[in-house]
């Protein structure tokens, strides 16, 4: 009994300094137990320590970078232009607003555009650095807006604001780039139809030179003018020919009135309006009275009879010779002179004269004239096919030469659309210069050092009443449903 006991005194203090350590790892003790606070406080420090000497490490030894922001902006309105031609027509070109098509957004396209490699080794060329070196711009897209947000890093605040610089300078250079290779491709794709625009302008111009050359007539005007001008003629020698009918009924009409011919009556007037044969017909005059009162008094034989005859005989001859040389006419016409040319059938015979004078100049007037319109309407006829031929290439010219100048205007105007496929892009806001480095953030890394210590309290703080939340945990009764 005595070893018995002994044993089960011996043996009993063991089994309780056993017990109560095992349950003190699975369950933990009192809360008021304050033996466990040194292992505790042991933990504690160990997780502190591994929790900010990371941190402190990387803030010590990370180096600082700062940020630079940048906002562009994309207006939304589209641009039209419009040019009149003179006499040729009208040419012009619009560009839709950037925005409104569904399928291709500018904004995407810019962003991608800035991120490209060759912009930013064009950048980092700029300052002397290699691409690597430079890094990648983090760009953002402002839904529902036309807003691009741009941020690059630098390892001073100035050389972050250099570094946006630089890239917003190798952006605009490249598109610049961009639309002056959409200019010459749009203008070489259309050198082939302004070419045989010209080749058919040429050679339409050439078709009508050789027509002009071969037919004399140099416009479709030309030949309309020289139509009216024809039948403007034609008009006027119908009307000479009524006038020239009247001037001769009126020379016929006082030539049988006057018993005259009107080369006869112009001849007796130049005549009588000669001193010397009127002296001679006054000397014939005298000698007929004389030879009259002669045969009242004598036979035909006596001598005075016939001195009286031989002085009118030689006086008529002188005056038959003087009007021979006055006016021309041989003798046998001269005894058809009117004689008695004094008082109103003088002026009757001057009518005569005038009125034949004047049917005279008319009909030569009217055979000048019909011989015109004879060669006018001969040179009509043959001009005819020429005019229309020629009409016909003029309007072909015209065409030609319109649709030419249409298709150079048409490509002049374009340059005006720079913006077509690359929109306008402005900077709202310059590449600023920051205040504070963005890394390492030391804020952040504090807040996360000590978030993570109070999570690892926390924990400690559980595990130190971990023995009264399980009894508590276990002593609840259970609800039968």
């Amino acid at each position: 009994m005595t070893l018995q006991g002994t044993y089960h005194g011996i043996a009993s203090p063991k089994r309780a300094t056993r017990r109560p350590s095992l349950r003190r790892v699975v369950m933990g003790g009192r809360i008021g137990d304050l033996g466990r606070f040194p292992r505790y406080l042991s933990l504690a420090i160990l997780g502190s320590t591994l929790i900010w000497a990371p941190i402190s490490g990387y803030l010590r030894t990370a180096p600082l970078s700062f940020k630079s922001h940048t906002s562009l902006i994309l207006p939304g309105s589209g641009a039209s232009a419009s040019m009149n031609l003179n006499g040729i027509g009208q040419a012009s070109s619009y560009a839709n607003s950037a925005f409104s098509s569904n399928s291709v957004s500018p904004t995407e396209t810019y962003k991608r555009l800035i991120g490209a490699d060759r912009i930013i080794d064009a950048a980092a060329s700029s300052l002397g650095i290699n691409g690597k070196s430079f890094g990648k711009p983090r760009i953002n897209l402002v839904d529902q807006t036309s807003l691009i947000h741009l941020e690059i890093t630098g390892g001073t605040p100035e050389e972050a604001q250099r570094r946006g610089d630089a890239l917003l300078a190798a952006f605009f250079a490249e598109l610049d780039a961009l639309r002056s290779d959409e200019q010459a491709t749009r203008e070489d794709s259309g050198l082939a139809a302004i070419e045989d625009y010209r080749n058919s302008v040429a050679a339409t111009r050439f078709d009508i030179a050789k027509l002009q050359q071969e037919s004399g007539l140099v416009s479709a005007e030309q030949y309309d003018a020289i139509v009216e001008a024809t039948r403007t003629l034609d008009s006027q020698v119908k009307d000479l020919a009524a006038q020239l009918s009247e001037k001769q009924q009126n020379v016929v009409a006082l030539e049988a009135t006057l018993g005259i011919p009107a080369n006869a009556a112009a001849a007796t007037l130049k005549l009588y309006a000669d001193s010397e044969f009127n002296a001679l017909t006054e000397e014939v005059g005298k000698h007929a009275a004389s030879l009259a009162e002669a045969r009242s008094s004598y036979g035909e034989g006596h001598p005075k009879v016939q001195s009286a005859r031989l002085a009118h005989t030689a006086a008529s001859s002188a005056a038959l010779l003087q009007a021979a040389q006055v006016t021309g006419l041989a003798a046998e016409n001269l005894r058809g002179l009117d004689l008695a040319p004094a008082g109103a059938r003088a002026d009757l015979l001057a009518q005569l004269v005038r009125l034949d004078a004047e049917r005279a100049g008319a009909q030569e007037q009217y055979s000048t004239m019909s011989a015109r319109l004879s060669e006018d309407l001969g040179k009509q006829q043959s001009l005819a096919a020429a005019a229309a031929r020629l009409q016909d290439l003029q309007r072909d010219f015209s065409v030609a030469e319109a649709v030419f100048a249409t298709a150079i205007a048409r490509t002049q105007s374009t340059k005006s659309d720079v913006y077509a496929s690359y929109p306008l892009v402005q900077v709202l806001e310059d590449p600023s210069l920051p205040d504070n480095p963005s890394s390492p953030n030391r804020k952040l890394a504090v807040a996360a050092g000590a978030a993570a210590t109070l999570m690892m309290l926390l924990g400690l703080l559980l595990g130190w009443m971990r023995s009264a939340l399980i009894g508590r945990l276990l002593n609840k009764p259970q609800v039968t449903p």
